[in-house]
């Protein structure tokens, strides 16, 4: 055979298996595209939903709605996405409380690593410690002096039981010694206008969140969880370097779908995720906001939810946070 016709020969097998995966892949999105929130407007994940979803309608050719149903903390919303057809047309915005949902709700009436898989996460940012300015603490160091000196006199708010700002307040009473009452809410937006009217105290808040607070002086911010400050909070200092070493949190976002949904949708739906969250634009719109993005793939995705449950797995057991 010569080159030629051998050369032909290889095009042609390459338009004919193209043609088949075509024909075996999908046709999607061929209607709307429901985005899933399980908060109330005003949190985090329906922040980082809304700023995604005209990108990602641009990019899929279809509408897509941000659909806020809150209720016990996020976990109706997952059960609704968990019995939803698997064809990508409904998708689970999620907190990082996914990750530990198993440990703290062992009834859930949905299996979250059966019923639900990894799509991405979108973007990750630290939590900052901020109190009501009514609190006579100034710095990070006085507010742990005024904790222990008054142990239960101050409340903390979180999103629900599970949430990172629950762990993380819970981790931190373990490491700091102290004692602060938890106050749940139903979503992000409840808790902050509590904190602010001064109802709550303190909150490990997101901190694209907390930022306009902070810097309309609304809240105080004291201090923030992650390895290193952010750009966003430059003059505020860290949970580790304030005296606890090893102290690091993030919260983050992500997307999940039904069970099921077909590869070809999941890799698209990541593809279009990446493009967007690489975009110059959007990013420096992030880290203006002290996010990060980072659109990893489903398998990465998945590596994370289940090292985040082993991380968080021990202080749910020793302080008894499992709601059975």
């Amino acid at each position: 055979m010569s080159f030629s016709i051998l050369s032909r020969a290889l095009v042609a097998c390459t338009l004919l298996w193209g043609m088949a995966a075509q024909a075996q892949a999908p046709a999607w999105p061929t209607k709307p595209v429901r985005l899933v929130v399980g908060f109330p407007p005003g949190g985090i994940v329906d922040t980082v939903a809304r700023q995604l979803q005209p990108r990602l309608q641009a990019a899929l050719g279809q509408t897509v709605i941000v659909d806020n149903r809150s209720g016990a903390g996020g976990t109706l919303a997952g059960a609704e996405v968990a019995r939803a057809a698997p064809d990508g047309h409904t998708l689970l915005m999620v907190f990082d409380s996914y990750a530990t949902y198993p440990l703290v709700y062992p009834k859930l009436s949905f299996d979250i690593a059966k019923d639900l898989q990894p799509v991405t996460q979108v973007a990750s940012n630290p939590l900052v410690l901020v109190v009501n300015p009514k609190v006579e603490a100034r710095d990070f160091v006085r507010f742990v002096g005024l904790l222990k000196a008054q142990p239960g006199r101050l409340n903390y708010a979180s999103v629900g039981p599970g949430s990172s700002n629950h762990l993380t307040a819970e981790y931190f009473k373990a490491v700091s010694g102290t004692f602060v009452t938890h106050i749940p809410y139903r979503g992000g937006g409840p808790a902050q206008q509590d904190l602010l009217g001064g109802q709550v105290e303190m909150m490990f808040l997101s901190a694209v969140l907390a930022q306009p607070h902070v810097n309309a002086g609304r809240l105080r911010a004291l201090a923030q969880t992650g390895a290193q400050r952010v750009a966003a909070y430059a003059d505020v200092p860290t949970v580790a370097e304030s005296g606890y070493p090893g102290f690091e949190v993030n919260s983050w976002v992500g997307l999940l779908a039904p069970a099921g949904t077909p590869r070809a949708v999941v890799d698209r739906l990541q593809a279009e995720v990446r493009k967007i969250v690489t975009e110059p634009a959007f990013q420096q719109r992030l880290r203006e906001q002290g996010l990060t993005g980072i659109a990893n793939t489903p398998e990465q995705f998945a590596t994370v939810l289940r090292t985040e449950q082993d991380k968080w797995a021990r202080l749910v057991r020793e302080r008894r946070l499992s709601l059975e």
